[in-house]
């Protein structure tokens, strides 16, 4: 009688044990395994409807003889345009110069085909300054070419192009290099009144409303910032010649840029860097860069810690890379996180473009990224590496602190690449903490001089996948 009593427990705590097995040999497999989070992100991303009225900028003056400043004009559309609830402004067939334009709620931006946007040289136009950003870290400072503080339903659309207008005499020289025509002796941002000051700022935890900028120092302008903003949408235009990073949605939340062109070569001219920004779809756009094409951000060092905010749900689909430091980048501006990253249906090739997918940050930035999902990737011809991950990542000296970064499940499948560079994979972890569950299913890598060069990282999980005819 004992035994039956005993028998059905000893089943049950056997089956207790089993299940807990299973749950925890392997945690990973909870992580997101395909793309149906990515469709929904893009569900979750709204189309926005705007009343059809329509403000053409010419009937408040605007001149497009590319001569005449239109900032009065355009301002005066926007303001109407607001008023009445909302609708098109309307910049037709021209060039029209102009200073900042700043944008506000229920207000479509749209640029008819043949309509240029040309941005003023003069710098004391971007004053006063307002609340911006420099590198993942707040500031008050120039105002951004275009630019949306805390606004709903915006949208920037059309066929036409803004120029910046920055080149080796505008905007362009503060970076202190000489290819951009810096001239020895000249201030730069990299003076003790600039950016040592602003990171002195950044990790003292100075209040934003007191590290002021703009008039008297050369911290350049963001070209398309909305900060603050919900549900924005960047729409069939082209930018070229910016003084900054081109396409800056922070602190935002439902962004959709849709075949939007950058052609732009200047320094620091990233294509599109989300920050501290969810729900984010980037499809059908062309990016050909000074640097990364595309670079997610989440704030650097003790800012990104203070404000906390993971960038994540973000679908970069059907876009086209050509020249840039990385096609799809993560960092170095990494310090609150970055999560839940799909890149597909993506064509990158060209021999000024350095990498594919790459990852940088270091022990001053830390943070974390976690499940990266890259799929059916088209890469010809790149410099350095298709993949690569590094937690060493150091442009100045002494960037090394007590903030161990965490990076975990990256996974790349359905991947071609003709030319990679020096390297096929190039992982550098830390000891303290490895890289973690690293996939490549259906990844054939041709070119590669050192197909793998791994260092702190676990074991990559090889699937049908060939580096140089070989089969890993």
């Amino acid at each position: 009688m004992k035994n039956k009593t005993l028998f059905p427990i000893l089943i049950l705590s056997a089956f207790v044990f089993f299940f807990n097995s299973c749950k925890n040999k392997n945690p990973k497999t909870e992580v997101i395994n395909n793309f149906d989070k990515a469709d929904e992100i893009i569900e979750e991303i709204k189309e926005l409807k705007f009343p059809n009225n329509v403000f053409n900028i010419i009937d408040f003056g605007a001149k497009g003889d590319g001569k005449t400043n239109n900032s009065t004009a355009i301002k005066k559309a926007i303001e109407s345009c607001t008023q009445a609830g909302g609708g098109k402004v309307l910049i037709p067939n021209g060039q029209f110069l102009t200073g900042p334009i700043h944008l506000k709620s229920n207000v479509n931006l749209h640029l008819e085909e043949g309509a240029i946007v040309l941005f003023t040289t003069d710098k004391k136009a971007y004053l006063p300054v307002v609340h911006t950003s420099f590198e993942g870290t707040e500031l008050m400072n120039y105002s951004p070419l275009i630019y949306a503080y805390k606004q709903k339903n915006i949208a920037v659309t059309g066929k036409g192009t803004f120029d910046g207008q920055a080149n080796n005499t505008n905007w362009w020289p503060w970076v202190g290099k000489n290819t951009y025509g810096y001239e020895e002796g000249s201030l730069s941002q990299h003076d003790s009144i600039n950016l040592p000051r602003l990171r002195m700022m950044n990790e003292k935890g100075i209040p934003v409303s007191e590290r002021v900028f703009g008039d008297g120092y050369q911290l350049r302008p963001n070209f398309f910032e909305p900060f603050e903003c919900e549900n924005v949408l960047l729409q069939g235009v082209t930018f070229t010649n910016a003084p900054f990073w081109v396409i800056h949605p922070i602190k935002c939340n439902y962004v959709r840029v849709d075949s939007v062109i950058v052609n732009s070569h200047g320094p620091n001219n990233d294509g599109c860097d989300p920050e501290y920004s969810k729900n984010v779809h980037i499809t059908n756009c062309t990016f050909n860069t000074g640097d990364d094409c595309i670079a997610i951000k989440s704030g650097r060092n003790n800012d990104g810690r203070s404000v906390n905010i993971v960038s994540e749900n973000i679908v970069i689909e059907n876009c086209h890379m050509i020249d840039g430091h990385g096609g799809v980048v993560i960092g170095s501006e990494i310090s609150a996180g970055v999560k839940n990253v799909f890149v597909r249906n993506c064509k990158m090739d060209s021999p000024n473009l350095d990498r594919a997918i790459r990852i940088k940050t270091n022990t001053l930035r830390g943070g974390f990224v976690e499940n990266l999902y890259v799929k059916n990737v088209q890469v010809g011809q790149i410099k350095e590496a298709f993949l690569r991950i590094n937690t060493y990542y150091a442009i100045y000296a002494n960037q090394e602190g007590d903030f161990i970064p965490s990076i975990k499940n990256i996974h790349l499948e359905d991947i071609q690449v003709e030319n990679s560079g020096k390297y096929g994979i190039l992982i550098k972890g830390r000891e303290q903490s490895p890289v973690e569950n690293v996939t490549l299913t259906n990844v054939t890598i041709k070119g590669a001089k050192t197909p793998l060069s791994i260092e702190n990282s676990e074991p990559i999980t090889f699937k049908n996948t060939f580096i140089n005819g070989k089969q890993y």
